[in-house]
Formats: structure tokens, sequence, C-alpha cells
């Protein structure tokens, strides 16, 4: 008689954490390799409408520690770029544009056309550039607030107008107001 032995795939976990910050609690998921390796998957920040449901049986926070200590640098001024591993699900063009968020350098701001001219997209089709960005799943991490309307406006942010004004503040590329 011939024994069978059956393989399985090692099994990734998903986990989720909370982070206190200056614009409110941060969603943090992620996917937990069998080594123990963390890869992100989501940042929301407070009242995005598509942030990944917060289960309490998904909750752990010790996979997230240099994901903590980066975020806390980055909202003391002390970090402008994250170097965490990153793996959010989305289309090959999604990621195209997510990546090129990755070249627009903390402190400053890019328009939508700038954005669609370096990643080769047609002037008739920037709208697809704007989809791209409302769907990223790893706010602040992917920096889609850096992105503004030609006009310099404030256009939309998944993380909310109010947020994106404070992060482009707290970078220096936008002056603080005086009420």
């Amino acid at each position: 008689m011939a024994t069978y032995t059956v393989h399985t795939a090692p099994t990734v976990r998903t986990v989720r954490t909370v982070h206190a910050s200056p614009l409110g609690d941060l969603r943090l998921t992620g996917s937990v390799s069998p080594a123990g390796d963390l890869s992100l998957t989501s940042l929301s920040l407070p009242g995005r409408r598509d942030a990944p449901e917060a289960r309490t049986e998904d909750r752990d926070d010790r996979p997230f520690a240099e994901a903590h200590r980066q975020l806390d640098a980055y909202f003391a001024g002390r970090r402008t770029r994250f170097g965490l591993p990153l793996s959010p699900a989305g289309s090959p063009f999604q990621h195209a544009v997510w990546q090129a968020l990755d070249d627009v350098p903390y402190g400053t701001t890019t328009t939508y056309g700038e954005l669609a001219v370096r990643l080769g997209v047609p002037r008739s089709e920037i709208r697809s550039v704007g989809r791209a960005l409302g769907a990223n799943p790893l706010l602040l991490l992917r920096p889609c607030h850096r992105v503004i309307g030609a006009d310099g406006s404030l256009r939309g942010y998944a993380g909310g107008i109010e947020n994106k004004r404070w992060l482009l503040t707290h970078e220096g590329a936008l002056q603080p107001t005086l009420l």
C-alpha cells in the first residue's frame, strides 16, 4: 500500500492594529507570513468610508512595532520617507500610480496632470489617475495627499480634505493659516 503525504501551503494571517496620531486613530491592516514578517495592506485615516472592518479577533499589535515607530517619527517631524513592506491589493495600473507617489518628495506637491505625464497616461485619461489615487489603500504611506489640482486647489482625498491640508502643512508644502 502506498503512503501519501499531503502538503498544505503555509497560511498567512491578517492582523490589524490602531495607531494614535494627531489626525485621530489610524487603522493599519497587514499580512503576517509564517516566518512572522509583516507586509502592510492598508492604512486608513479616521472617517474613510471603505476602511477595512476593525475586527477585534484580528487585533495584534506586535507585528506592527516598526510601523508604529516610523509613524511616530513622521508625526514628530523626524521621518520624511517610510521604509515598510507594502502589499496592497490593486490592478497593475493602480500599482503603477501608487508607486509613482513614492517619487513625490516630502514637503512638495505634484498635480494630477504632472503625475499622468510621468506615467505616460494620455491627457484624455487623467481621471483614471484620480480614480487610482482615490483607491489607494495605504494613505500617508503612499503619499496621495501630495497630489493637488493644477490650480493649486486641494482636490479630493479619501482621508478628507482637512486631513490633506493638515498633512501638507505638517510637511511644509502649505503654509499654516491664521484664524
